[in-house]
């Protein structure tokens, strides 16, 4: 076996990551991205204020939608693994009856906020606009508190978000339809690093 085919092998099953997720420490979160078991830290005080403001957000312009913290998905179309959101919005009640891992179909919108993590670069800002992306997720919102930007991106075609808009914290962004709103993003400078 060439090294070059060996790097494509995953570790294991789907079914045996799932399993480990599920038994793993509170300390961490797993991810399973192209077929590796990937550690992702716990989120910080100021990671966990990001998300609950942009549940406060979502609630007062979109009552009709949810934002779930932490939700785990199945986004095999390109990364054949599982990934979990740092929050995902869809309408209420959408994953009433899935199990632990759902499927990515009627997701309106998937925000992730960058860690204090070397692999926070290669996670937030590549692997995960390409894997949703490549499920059909309509919007993807990154809360860049390193760069202190908010970046969008949308139009997802082939793989690929054709769509891409980044604004410094503090200034106004569009969430596209089928979100539909602006964010107003002063706010969000209490959470930069």
């Amino acid at each position: 076996m060439t090294p070059s085919t060996a790097d494509h092998q995953p570790q294991m099953l789907v079914e045996e990551f799932e399993e480990l997720a599920r038994n793993a420490p509170e300390l961490v979160r797993l991810e399973f991205i192209d077929g590796k078991v990937v550690v992702k830290p716990v989120p910080d005080g100021n990671h966990i204020e990001a998300i609950a403001w942009l549940q406060q957000v979502c609630m007062q312009h979109r009552p009709d939608l949810w934002l779930y913290a932490e939700r785990e998905l199945k986004i095999e179309e390109y990364r054949k693994g599982r990934a979990r959101t740092d929050a995902t919005l869809a309408p209420r009640r959408h994953f009433v009856g899935t199990g632990e891992w759902a499927e990515p179909d009627g997701v309106l919108m998937t925000v992730e906020v960058t860690s204090h993590d070397r692999d926070t670069n290669r996670r937030d800002r590549v692997d995960k606009p390409r894997g949703y992306a490549a499920a059909g997720i309509p919007v993807y919102l990154l809360i860049d508190r390193e760069a202190g930007s908010v970046t969008v991106y949308a139009d997802p075609e082939k793989g690929e978000y054709r769509s891409v808009t980044t604004r410094a914290f503090g200034v106004a962004s569009e969430l596209p339809e089928p979100v539909g709103f602006t964010l107003e993003t002063d706010e969000l400078k209490e959470f930069a690093d």
